[in-house]
């Protein structure tokens, strides 16, 4: 297992990271930051509370530290969340600012969660080496992280490049996780055009991405499926009825875009489908 997990500290406030350190480095899961509540751990060991009572400044110092004012990160803010050094996820909460009926940004966060991103070689082992496969989970049951290995296997082991449109610049942080050989990465940009960019470009025999929320990701994905090329991918579900069910995905699963569905459960245990 390989974690940034310095990185993981320097933007926490100062008065926060010996605690974070000596409970939570080796198991650590999430760090959730609440105004006026304690601030909440949450790892192998489930759930423990720690003595700072989240202040609206420690909140600031947070999002300070991790978006170091780029215009890329406010950009995701209008999403819900920051990628810090590290690969690490921040989730916000707060007064949302609209326009044109859609979420500019968020002002005046009150909630953070904090994801660390971990890295694990080998948990893919035992997953397809051909074909394309999507990989399901609720939220925080490793979806990344089983992707991460899957793209290193595939980039090891094959004979085709596998090119990466890492969005949020999580799966693969420059110089944190191991990448594989054959792998291309292309971050900074949207998944739609990013795909699309890197099949015209790369000449990639395998295309993979992390969360497909959008119908204009699967519109990429199909459109780059049905130039030969396998695709690795994951998705919110907790299930296959669920998958079923949500409107983004029908076009995706009607076409059969992926061979193999790969359901992951809360203990981080997976079980494979054929689509």
């Amino acid at each position: 297992m390989k974690c940034a997990w310095q990185d993981f500290l320097d933007v926490l406030p100062p008065d926060y990271r010996l605690d974070v350190d000596s409970q939570g480095k080796g198991g650590l899961w999430e760090l959730r930051m609440r105004c006026g509540q304690p601030a909440e751990l949450v790892g192998t060991w489930g759930s423990r509370w720690l003595q700072h009572t989240v202040q609206k400044q420690d909140i600031r110092y947070v999002v300070n530290a991790a978006s170091r004012y780029s215009p890329w990160a406010a950009h995701t803010i209008s999403q819900g969340y920051l990628t810090t050094a590290g690969g690490h996820r921040i989730g916000l909460c707060g007064k949302g600012v609209l326009q044109d009926g859609g979420l500019v940004t968020i002002k005046e966060p009150t909630s953070l969660c904090l994801r660390v991103a971990r890295d694990h070689p080998g948990i893919a082992k035992g997953l397809p080496e051909h074909g394309s496969i999507l990989i399901i989970g609720k939220p925080g049951a490793g979806k990344t992280t089983l992707l991460r290995d899957l793209i290193r296997q595939r980039s090891d082991t094959g004979i085709a490049s596998v090119a990466v449109v890492d969005e949020r610049g999580e799966l693969f942080p420059e110089g944190i996780f191991r990448a594989g050989k054959r792998t291309d990465i292309l971050s900074g940009c949207t998944k739609a055009s990013g795909i699309d960019m890197v099949l015209r470009t790369m000449g990639p025999g395998v295309i993979a991405v992390d969360e497909i929320t959008a119908d204009s990701d699967c519109d990429a994905l199909l459109h780059s499926g049905w130039c030969g090329v396998s695709l690795l991918a994951t998705a919110h579900a907790s299930g296959r009825e669920e998958l079923d069910q949500r409107p983004v995905y029908k076009k995706m699963i009607s076409y059969r875009l992926f061979d193999w569905l790969v359901i992951l459960q809360q203990d981080k245990s997976w079980k494979l489908e054929r689509m």
